[in-house]
């Protein structure tokens, strides 16, 4: 599995670490990726999404169902 979220897509950004001498050398800067157990409501039962803690943030807000419709991500495939 790929370290991308399976909400929003979110994946890892390629960046620079810049060194006290100014160096720069490229490094990756992984998503905050966490594995939750939500439940789902309207499936009536427990899913299973390794998802970005931005994504936890928006799921207390608009909630699961909601979310997913909006990201496009059918939850019968978790």
């Amino acid at each position: 599995m790929s370290r991308r979220c399976q909400l929003t897509g979110k994946a890892a950004n390629n960046a620079y670490a810049v060194s006290h001498s100014h160096r720069r050398t490229k490094r990756l800067q992984q998503a905050n990726l966490q594995s939750k157990r939500l439940w789902w409501a309207e499936g009536n039962r427990w899913v299973r999404l390794r998802i970005s803690t931005k994504a936890i943030k928006t799921l207390q807000k608009k909630g699961l169902d909601q979310f997913a419709k909006e990201m496009g991500v059918d939850l019968n495939n978790f």
